[in-house]
């Protein structure tokens, strides 16, 4: 079976408007290019329990976890603890992340920087050269900032980890509407049941009208399911396929 993913967004500043995520599209983008379904995106507030209930709720149903915002020195970050409350064990102060801090900010080091070194008791700290700070890891949730910079980071440094079997894709770009269109893609997902089918309409590009999209992790099956598509439009309805 393949992997799956779920993905919480944490931040006030996400439910009132203040900030547009841009983590959870880029995110969604590159674990399907890894092979990875996503099936569940949440946004919820900065609040312990909160994050505490949908971490442990995403860990038991998802195989991989990503939270994005809530780590931090300041007094709503509190993902660590959130997620602390979920895998049942405490927060604790990690000594190497500890002495990263002290070599960092010198003579400067307060409490308040400190919290950065506090992580669930049990976690692994995923560490690459291309980064400053290593990514907390406990069990199968992955920690990671709200900044969409650092968030693409520190993904990247780890998302070999994550690679599974691919998921192939053509597009269908077509002149006629989904009106048009409906029979014949119930038929071919008749024919073809296992295929992921999408239908998007577009109403200002004057090129086409609608972009098909076909998708399977088994590339012959793809292959042939395209085949019987194009052999169901009419020949002039067709702009390009990719």
């Amino acid at each position: 079976m393949p992997k799956t993913a779920g993905i919480i967004l944490v931040g006030n500043e996400i439910l009132s408007g203040k900030i547009e995520d841009a983590n959870a599209a880029y995110l969604c983008r590159e674990l399907r290019a890894l092979g990875v379904d996503v099936r569940r995106i949440v946004v919820i507030p900065d609040e312990v329990a909160a994050i505490a209930d949908e971490v442990s709720a995403f860990s038991r149903d998802h195989d991989l976890v990503f939270t994005s915002g809530g780590v931090g020195p300041t007094h709503d970050d509190v993902t660590i603890e959130g997620v602390a409350r979920a895998m049942g064990v405490p927060v604790v102060r990690h000594p190497a992340l500890v002495a990263l801090l002290s070599r960092h900010y010198g003579d400067r080091l307060t409490e308040t920087h400190l919290k950065m070194a506090e992580i669930p008791e049990g976690a692994e700290l995923a560490a690459d050269e291309a980064l400053r700070f290593p990514t907390i890891v406990m069990r199968n949730v992955h920690v990671l900032p709200g900044v969409p910079e650092i968030f693409r980071r520190k993904f990247d440094a780890l998302r070999e980890r994550f690679r599974d079997q691919p998921i192939h894709l053509r597009n269908v770009f077509v002149r006629i509407g989904e009106g048009s269109l409906a029979d014949d893609l119930n038929g071919l997902l008749a024919a073809f049941p296992l295929l992921q089918l999408g239908s998007y309409p577009e109403f200002s590009n004057p090129d086409y009208k609608v972009k098909v999209t076909l998708e399977s992790r088994d590339r012959t099956y793809l292959e042939r399911a395209l085949a019987d598509f194009l052999a169901r439009l009419p020949a002039d309805a067709v702009v390009k396929v990719t």
